[in-house]
């Protein structure tokens, strides 16, 4: 019998999906419920200390599953190479039997969860809970309009009619304010090559059918693309629009992540230094993103060029800057919803991962778009060209292998100081007003939340009937 206060999460083993992911969790144990975690021993530090003072969250530890061509101990995305991926996510596939015999066990003790909120990459998931009668709502580490079109080309494989990469594409039941071309899909489904892509259209086809997709979005963000998704994943399966989730700490009394800076970090200290509003560029490329080194150097002379302060997070351990700059390099960890909701910062040179798209458009910072894979092209075309809440980098190219210094320094100038910055700036502004809104009491995203919670609430007879 399903406990009508019990929901187990299974985040995906990667920063991006997890942290997201432990926000909502934080949320519905604010709500009353009992939340249980699901994840591997690699991944249990991270969690736990992000969780730490919630007594209502418990962690449940399974083994990692040994692969040929993964390390031991190699659990999470941030620590691969390209190389590594096929035998990680093959090894993730191979974690259904545990997280069976974890429900069976909840079950033998009459603590079956209500609900099962998983990762869409852990598709596989939805085929055991209906094994175990059990409810599966779906978590995307990505918008809405990206997951309908992600959906449509399973579905419907339109990307094979055309024959190049710059031939418009036909997406069925999603409407577009801009035109897609196979060079804007996701690696995922563009490459002609069958491992990888195999293990994400797999995903895309084991969520059909899910009881309800959670997306850490907000209605008045993607209104026009909610329906096409709904009607996508078919059986009547309701999309909620939740988020941005890392913005409720403010109504809710929960903190949904770091504090803020030590006020004696460097970084956080030279950002205070700063006497001239939005005078500065933010740029980081998230945890997954690796720039070669005379790609770093293109990028130190495009910032130098463009005459504008700027705070640059930079992964590499060993790449040196080829100049000296106006500018502040940090290689350690920053607080990034922080840095950009500083009054300093006038734009975000990023990537366009979902989660960096979601903390900039928060604080009302335009974004200059440099995208990288998975599904940030398609974020960068839509931020760009539908939302106007950004600029591209200019002569962006895949089939590019170093972005020049002119084009990075022409990108930076016209953001910070252009006309089209400046048009995107006020449209960002607009849209950190109502990401705002939509959270505080009455916004549509409380409401949604609210409406959620009442659902899984008077789910436990359906549990038992499914």
């Amino acid at each position: 019998m399903a406990s009508n206060s019990h929901i187990l999460f299974f985040p995906f083993m990667a920063q991006g999906h997890t942290i997201p992911l432990l926000d909502l969790a934080k949320l519905l144990s604010h709500r009353g419920f009992k939340v249980t975690i699901l994840t591997t021993p690699s991944n249990t530090s991270t969690i736990s200390s992000y969780i730490s003072q919630f007594s209502n969250i418990h962690l449940k530890v399974i083994a990692f599953p040994q692969v040929q061509g993964l390390p031991k101990g190699y659990e999470n995305m941030s620590q691969l190479s390209r190389d590594q991926l096929l035998p990680f996510f093959t090894a993730t596939k191979q974690l259904q039997p545990q997280f069976e015999k974890t429900l069976e066990e909840m079950s033998e003790v009459q603590d079956l969860p209500v609900c099962v909120i998983s990762d869409t990459f852990l598709g596989w998931t939805n085929t055991s809970c209906r094994v175990f009668r059990i409810p599966r709502l779906v978590f995307h580490g990505m918008g809405v309009l990206p997951m309908a079109v992600k959906k449509s080309l399973v579905i419907h494989q339109t990307y094979k009619e055309v024959d190049t990469d710059t031939e418009p594409l036909v997406v069925k039941g999603v409407q577009l304010g801009f035109t897609l071309t196979r060079a804007d899909l996701p690696n995922s489904i563009r490459e002609r090559e069958p491992s990888v892509s195999q293990f994400f259209l797999e995903s895309e086809i084991y969520d059909i059918g899910s009881w309800g997709v959670i997306a850490n979005s907000f209605v008045e963000l993607e209104k026009d693309h909610i329906a096409s998704l709904e009607s996508l994943y078919g059986n009547n399966t309701r999309v909620w629009c939740v988020g941005p989730l890392l913005l409720y700490d403010q109504i809710e009394g929960v903190r949904n992540g770091p504090s803020g800076p030590n006020p004696s970090a460097k970084w956080a200290e030279w950002l205070n230094q700063q006497v001239r509003e939005k005078s500065v560029i933010y740029v980081s490329f998230g945890s997954q993103s690796n720039l070669a080194e005379n790609q770093l150097d293109e990028l130190a002379y495009g910032l130098e060029l463009s005459g504008h302060d700027y705070i640059w997070i930079v992964r590499s351990k060993t790449w040196n800057p080829p100049c000296d700059g106006r500018g502040l390099i940090v290689r350690e960890w920053v607080d990034q919803r922080w840095i950009l909701a500083h009054e300093a910062i006038g734009g975000f040179l990023s990537h366009c991962g979902w989660n960096s798209v979601l903390e900039s458009l928060s604080e009302g910072v335009p974004i200059l778009a440099w995208p990288m894979f998975a599904e940030q092209h398609l974020n960068a075309k839509y931020l760009v060209e539908e939302l106007k809440v950004g600029l591209q980098v200019p002569n962006l190219d895949r089939a590019m292998k170093i972005v020049s210094r002119e084009a990075i320094c022409e990108g930076v100038k016209e953001l910070m100081g252009g006309e089209n910055g400046f048009k995107a700036r006020e449209k960002a502004v607009e849209l950190g007003r109502m990401a705002k809104r939509s959270v505080q009491v009455g916004g549509s995203s409380y409401n949604n939340l609210n409406e959620l919670v009442n659902q899984i609430s008077h789910i436990s007879a359906l549990a038992t009937t499914m």
